[in-house]
């Protein structure tokens, strides 16, 4: 079983940026799924909420119902609060959102693309010393194999020796018994050579075990001199990466002492601009207070004086005026008071923002002087780095 509720919007005014005059969406609810579809295509909740955000209809009020008291608050709202209510209305948030994970995406991708760019430096580096160690092993091979057919012909000669002596002594055996003896005595000497040929064969042979174990010996200083030397050549590497980027961070902070620079003397010419306003106004409005007092003072009496013979009719009626008349200059003295109040309040709130903008000109131009000692510390920095650098360079040449 499954229901379905579909909503067909005129985009006509292309509110919804579609491209189509018409926009259907629709929502499948099951036994076990619940799908929503705009324009007959899957989609997903968070797609729809985004497009009706994008069309004006806000998830924070989603009836267009105005709460008692709202009409107030938005009123009394700030700017910034202001501006994001704006921002709310309009839609603008999921692009803000998307645009702020894009760029997340961005850094990702630049710092996976240059920890590859490193792991491809290294393989390069490690395939040109391979093509060393293979060459190397290649003139090995052919050395080696020059030994065993020199060791091969040697053997050979002294076997092809060996046996026309073992010929010769035979002939010698066929031709007479006398020259038995000779020729014992003869192959007793052949023997002992034959002896002393053996031992020193052994003993080429043990040489050539040296020499193998010499090779492996040189070969395994000759990697570890290798591995070495590409520490080495890291190390450098990182030293002139940390250079550019202690460059880098140099020349950010001198970009934020600008703009630090730039915020300071853009506060004092608002101070100076709010300095002479504030004092024109105070002294106009007490002119003002002034001209009012004496011109109300002076309309109670011209009144007084004109409707004060015909205007009562017996004594206790004259009182009665008098009272009311003192009560009305009560409830004018009061709110003469209150507007008092309001404007030393107003006096105190601007006093308060003239201290507040003078301690962040304070505040500012303490960053700026502590600059110059983050600067020359990262001076120095950089000044030992290059050091180190030399040393490294002057220790691999």
């Amino acid at each position: 079983m499954s229901a379905y509720v579909e909503i067909i919007f005129d985009n006509s005014d292309e509110r919804f940026p579609t491209g189509r005059d018409e926009l259907i969406l629709r929502r499948t609810i099951g036994l076990k799924k619940d799908e929503y579809s705009l324009d007959r295509k899957n989609a997903t909740k968070a797609d729809v909420m985004n497009l009706l955000e994008s069309a004006g209809f806000s998830r924070s009020n989603p009836y267009y119902i105005v709460p008692q008291g709202r009409v107030t608050t938005l009123t009394n709202m700030k700017d910034a609060e202001r501006l994001n209510l704006l921002k709310e209305v309009a839609g603008t948030q999921v692009y803000e959102a998307r645009r702020t994970e894009s760029l997340k995406i961005m850094t990702e991708t630049n710092n996976k693309r240059a920890k590859i760019d490193e792991l491809l430096d290294y393989i390069k580096e490690r395939l040109g010393e391979l093509e060393e160690e293979k060459e190397e092993l290649r003139s090995y091979q052919e050395k080696d194999r020059e030994r065993r057919c020199l060791e091969y012909t040697i053997y050979h000669r002294e076997q092809v020796e060996i046996a026309n002596a073992l010929d010769s002594i035979d002939e010698q055996r066929q031709t007479g018994v006398d020259e038995t003896d000779d020729s014992r005595e003869m192959f007793v000497q052949r023997e002992k050579e034959i002896v002393e040929t053996d031992a020193e064969i052994v003993k080429i042979k043990q040489q050539i075990e040296f020499l193998k174990v010499d090779k492996k010996q040189l070969e395994d200083e000759r990697r570890d001199n290798a591995k070495a030397r590409a520490k080495v050549e890291l190390d450098v590497k990182s030293l002139t990466d940390g250079q550019s980027h202690a460059q880098q961070t140099r020349t950010r902070y001198e970009k934020e002492l600008k703009e630090v620079q730039g915020a300071i003397r853009q506060r004092e010419a608002e101070l100076g601009v709010l300095l002479p306003d504030y004092n024109s106004i105070k002294e106009r409005e007490l002119a003002v207070k002034a001209q009012l007092e004496d011109a109300e003072s002076l309309r109670q009496r011209l009144y007084a004086k004109q409707g004060r013979n015909a205007q009562f009719k017996s004594r206790k009626e004259r009182d009665d005026w008098l009272k009311k008349e003192v009560a009305e200059v009560n409830v004018a003295l009061a709110k003469r008071k209150a507007i008092r109040m309001d404007l030393s309040e107003e006096v105190v709130h601007l006093q308060k923002e003239i201290q507040g903008t003078e301690g962040e000109v304070s505040e500012l131009r303490g960053r700026f002087d502590g600059r110059g000692d983050t600067m020359q510390s990262l001076s120095e920095e950089v000044q030992a780095a290059k050091e180190e650098r030399d040393r490294l360079v002057d220790e691999r040449k």
